[in-house]
């Protein structure tokens, strides 16, 4: 992080196993985590969000099965492989269903770092309409283009559903998950989020819209193209996310305390 350290950063201990590389990876991972329940878009202990580690050998960060979000830490975040495998000893699991979903992605999108799976009330109910999201509102114009729609074939448990899943994804940085949720990817665990924070106001206000009378007020499509390339112009060319992020973090911590 290039902005005020949090201070829970600096209250533990990298162990000596740990690059420092790989530590720092861990502590945005696990303030993602955390900040993912501060804004209430947790499931209880489902859902997943993993982070690619450095290097060749295609591993990622995941959440040990069966802790909350509030009880991740840097120390305690699984590294395992495309397949699930634990790489190091852990007494925790990893949840079987992020397997297909997250090690698809991580084994076929060099480009993508950082993966979240969630599904809020608002970002189910899209899901659940066949019109999927609305490019008519400040946010949903951002993701003009950057959406791509999977049919609902059950709980994501099994390897033969991965590539059906990324050639619904294409070239998408969001996938969405019909009748179930979303999962969204981007280079980096700052820009993941910010993709993330826009994907669900993106849904907050077109499920407050659909529930007022009257028409919208409907963008052409270029207008939406120009905000979703204006924002990817943004996010790409300055340091607008990890801003956006360790602003965050620093107001989760003002409120709850440090994290860890």
């Amino acid at each position: 992080m290039n902005s005020a350290v949090p201070v829970s950063d600096t209250a533990i201990t990298r162990p000596e196993h740990i690059s420092e590389e790989e530590w720092a990876l861990r502590i945005k991972l696990a303030h993602c985590y955390h900040l993912v329940d501060f804004f209430g878009w947790t499931e209880t202990i489902f859902n997943h969000i993993s982070a690619r580690l450095p290097g060749p050998a295609n591993q990622y960060l995941v959440n040990p099965f069966g802790l909350n979000y509030t009880e991740v830490t840097p120390a305690n975040l699984l590294k395992v492989d495309l397949e699930g495998n634990k790489v190091e000893p852990s007494p925790y699991d990893a949840n079987p269903a992020g397997f297909a979903l997250h090690s698809a992605i991580h084994g076929a999108r060099a480009d993508i770092h950082c993966v979240v799976h969630t599904h809020t009330n608002a970002v189910s109910a899209i899901a659940m309409k066949k019109a999927g999201f609305s490019h008519h509102n400040f946010y949903g114009a951002q993701l003009y283009g950057r959406i791509g729609y999977h049919a609902f074939e059950g709980i994501t448990l099994f390897a033969e559903e991965k590539g059906r899943m990324l050639e619904s994804l294409g070239d998408k940085h969001i996938l969405v998950l019909r009748n179930h949720g979303i999962a969204v990817g981007e280079a980096d665990i700052e820009r993941t989020f910010f993709l993330l924070w826009t994907v669900q106001r993106a849904a907050e206000i077109q499920v407050t819209s659909g529930a007022l009378g009257g028409d919208d007020v409907e963008l052409k499509e270029e207008i939406s193209q120009k905000c979703a390339d204006l924002t990817q112009m943004l996010i790409r060319d300055s340091g607008f996310a990890v801003k956006f992020f360790t602003a965050m973090v620093r107001k989760m911590h003002a409120e709850r305390g440090p994290s860890w």
